[in-house]
């Protein structure tokens, strides 16, 4: 009798948990920030994002900025454009990049410089397929100006901001 109850019990209980929602969750890789020059008031922040469902980056804080904006970078033929958008899809599974020379995060009227070694506070609010937004507080480190993957090796290219 107990044995069969027990069984019983946990059936329940497994039916229960496939009742449960799944919570999204989104994985931070390899995030870092360039270091910055004394007066430069400017710099981006680099990193792997893995969501387990769609979702999107929606935004980004940073109590070391008075605004922080994600970017896209583009090429048209030899000139290189880079403005805000409002979000980057984050399909289920798969790795998106934050680099220099994409997407990326812009980090604009810096309260100090940047300097290798610092450790930058990041939020990421990350926005799922059913409207549930998720906070991602993470420490990126500040990585030397001529870091790899460094975007402002632009070949001759001219450079325009959107606004």
């Amino acid at each position: 009798m107990f044995n069969r109850s027990f069984k019983c019990g946990l059936a329940a209980l497994a039916l229960v948990g496939l009742s449960l929602p799944v919570i999204a969750e989104t994985h931070v890789d390899d995030a870092w920030v360039r270091a910055t020059v004394p007066g430069q008031q400017s710099t981006g922040a680099f990193m792997k994002l893995t969501a387990s469902t769609d979702s999107k980056l929606v935004g980004v804080q940073s109590s070391v900025a008075k605004t922080v904006q994600v970017h896209e970078m583009k090429m048209n033929g030899d000139v290189m454009t880079m403005g805000p958008v409002d979000a980057v899809a984050l399909p289920a599974g798969k790795t998106v990049l934050l680099d220099p020379n994409g997407y990326h995060v812009m980090l604009m009227g810096l309260a100090q410089q940047a300097k290798e070694g610092d450790q930058v506070p990041l939020t990421l609010i990350v926005e799922d397929a059913q409207g549930k937004r998720e906070s991602i507080e993470l420490k990126a480190p500040v990585k030397a100006l001529n870091s790899a993957g460094d975007g402002h090796d632009m070949h001759g290219h001219e450079h325009k901001h959107m606004q």
